[in-house]
C-alpha cells in the first residue's frame, strides 16, 4: 500500500509552497517548482536534476513514471494537491529540481546568431510567452537584463508551457550584455516609438539581437543610445497597444522570414 501525504502541514509539502511563493527561498535552497508531465520530460531533456516529484493518483492515474528514481517520488492526496498545484488542468506531477543558470561566456550560438534581449522584465507571463516565442523561432537565447522578475517564476515557467527548459536564457546586466554583444560583432536594434526605421527595412539576416523594453516606460537610454539602430512596428490605430510579447514575436519572425526560416 502506498504511503499517501495527506497533511499541508507536512514539511516537504510547507516547503513547496515556500518555493512557489519566494523568490529569495529558490536562490536560497537552489531548487525550482514546476508542474506538469510535458514539462518533466522537457527538463529531463534538458538535463536538469529532479530532485522531487509530488504525484496525485487521482489526476495523473497509474501512468509509468520515466527518468525519474522511485526514491525520489511522493505521493500525496487530492486535497494536498488542490493546494499546492497553482494551474487549471494540471495532470497530476509537481516536479522540484535544481535550476541551471547559464552566463553570456557558456552560451552556445550558431554561425549566424539571433538573439532576444529583454531589460528589466517584471511580469511572469510576458517572460514566458516571449520564451514560448523564441522557442518557435529558435532563437539562440534570450538573455535577461537587469531582471526584476526570476526566470524561473512558477509563474513564468507555466506561461512558458516548458519552453523555459527549451531555451538558453541568461539574466546579466546592461553593460555586459552590450559589452558582449560588441566583442561578438553582433548588430543590436533596440525597438523604440523613437525610431524612424521599420522593423522590415531592417537587415536581420546577419548576426543580431533585438532589444525590448518594459511596456510602461521602454527601453532606457543605455540601450537606446547604445545599440546599433532603432527601429519599429508600424502602428496604424490611435494608441500604441502592442504589448511587449506581441512585440517580440513580430520581430523574431521577420528575422525568420528574412533567413528563409
Amino acid at each position: 500500500m502506498l504511503d499517501i501525504i495527506s497533511s499541508t502541514q507536512n514539511p516537504k509539502i510547507k516547503n513547496v509552497l515556500k518555493l512557489q511563493e519566494k523568490s529569495s527561498e529558490r536562490r536560497k535552497q537552489h531548487l525550482i517548482v514546476f508542474e506538469g508531465n510535458r514539462e518533466l520530460d522537457l527538463a529531463l531533456n534538458a538535463g536538469f536534476n529532479i530532485k522531487t516529484l509530488f504525484v496525485c493518483k487521482d489526476v495523473w492515474g497509474d501512468e509509468r513514471i520515466e527518468g525519474v528514481s522511485q526514491r525520489d517520488i511522493f505521493y500525496i492526496s487530492k486535497d494536498v494537491f488542490d493546494k499546492i498545484a497553482y494551474r487549471e488542468g494540471s495532470d497530476g506531477l509537481i516536479i522540484v529540481a535544481e535550476p541551471k543558470y547559464l552566463t553570456l561566456e557558456t552560451l552556445a550560438l550558431s554561425p549566424n546568431p539571433f538573439l532576444i534581449i529583454l531589460e528589466a522584465v517584471e511580469k511572469p507571463g510576458n517572460l514566458g510567452a516571449i520564451l514560448r516565442t523564441a522557442d518557435a523561432s529558435q532563437a539562440d537565447a534570450v538573455i535577461v537584463c537587469d531582471p526584476r522578475t526570476d526566470i524561473y517564476n512558477p509563474n513564468a515557467i507555466r506561461s512558458s508551457v516548458g519552453c523555459v527548459f527549451t531555451t538558453q536564457i541568461v539574466a546579466s546586466t546592461n553593460e555586459e550584455v552590450l559589452a558582449w554583444l560588441r566583442s561578438k560583432g553582433i548588430t543590436s536594434y533596440a525597438a523604440a516609438l523613437t525610431a524612424t526605421e521599420f522593423y522590415h527595412e531592417t537587415d536581420m539576416a546577419k548576426p543580431c539581437a533585438i532589444v525590448m523594453g518594459t511596456e510602461a516606460t521602454g527601453l532606457t537610454d543605455h540601450w537606446l543610445s547604445g545599440a546599433n539602430k532603432q527601429i519599429k512596428i508600424p502602428m496604424r490605430g490611435k494608441i500604441d497597444s502592442l504589448n511587449v510579447s506581441t512585440s517580440t514575436a513580430i520581430l523574431a519572425f521577420e528575422a525568420m522570414r528574412q533567413r528563409g526560416f
